[in-house]
């Protein structure tokens, strides 16, 4: 048998190579993108770094200083309020909206789509005209309560009124929340509002007594996302009030930010920012575990 009659041998490549060669545009992007920042950032909270200037050590100091930081502290209170407020109205705004559209009234796919609408606007675009339109002189709310007698306060320039505003731009897309809601509430069996109606159980009974534990998980969930978010929130502060008036709504990213970008403390900035993470941790843990004993699970003894 010649060279050329030989079968030709192809050799089998293993799977887990094989796996690992189709994932490794993503498992360089993880690395690249995210392990190497979240390791350098850990690192250069121990440091005094300029970004201009090699890092010098300095071992905790940044850490120290943070709790002698008036307005560290300030930023913390402003960011704890933001979320208290957007999540608290977000989650019963957008769980009204829910049930409401799932009544099968005339228009509700409408509605639907229109509340949607806002989550697909970006939320640069979306900071802009929410800031035209709470401008205290010519925006179009001030001008509404001018035609029916109300002057309006100055949205942005005013302290007790600028982080209302900026939370009012958060609620402005649960359009996502209300999506989950509503597909959470068509997964609610049916015979459990037909038994409760023999009972005559009023719809606000059926409503705590069925919707609301069947729909638990979804409520977490939502909960637990609209946390995280709320405690990166960033774009709308900076373009509507950056952080004024009097530091009123000066949030904790935008901090982070500016001790990076604007103030040249990188070392300071990545201490901030590893604080933020185990801020959003605790509130998280809490959640979920306020959820194993408010949270109603199918099934669960």
């Amino acid at each position: 048998m010649t060279s050329a009659d030989r079968p030709i041998r192809v050799r089998r490549v293993h799977p887990w190579l094989l796996g690992v060669a189709w994932t490794s545009p993503w498992l360089v992007g993880l690395v690249v993108f995210l392990a190497v920042p979240v390791l350098l950032s850990l690192i250069y909270g121990f440091t005094e770094y300029s970004l201009i200037e090699p890092p010098i050590p300095v071992g905790a100091a940044n850490y120290r200083e943070m709790l002698g930081d008036g307005l560290f502290w300030r930023v913390l209170a402003n960011t704890l309020l933001y979320t208290v407020l957007a999540v608290g109205i977000g989650t019963v705004l957008s769980l009204g909206i829910a049930v409401a559209l799932e009544q099968r009234v005339p228009g509700s796919d409408l509605v639907r789509a229109v509340v949607f609408l806002p989550t697909v606007v970006p939320v640069v675009a979306a900071s802009l005209a929410w800031a035209w339109m709470f401008s205290a002189e010519s925006g179009l709310i001030n001008t509404l309560l001018a035609h029916v007698g109300i002057r309006g306060p100055d949205w942005l320039g005013d302290g007790r009124w600028a982080m209302l505003s900026v939370v009012i731009v958060g609620l402005w897309g649960i359009g996502s929340q209300v999506v989950i809601y509503a597909a959470a509430l068509r997964d609610v069996p049916r015979q459990l509002y037909d038994a409760a109606a023999i009972d005559g159980a009023t719809p606000i009974g059926r409503f705590f007594r069925i919707t609301l534990p069947q729909i638990s998980p979804t409520v977490l969930f939502n909960v637990v996302m609209s946390i995280i978010w709320s405690i990166q929130v960033f774009a709308a502060p900076l373009i509507m009030t950056k952080g004024g008036p009097d530091n009123a709504t000066l949030v904790y990213s935008l901090y982070v930010y500016r001790n990076a970008f604007e103030y040249g403390r990188m070392g300071y900035a990545s201490a901030l920012a590893w604080v933020q993470f185990l801020v959003a941790l605790i509130l998280t843990g809490m959640a979920l575990w306020l959820g194993r004993r408010l949270v109603h699970y199918r099934g669960a003894s």
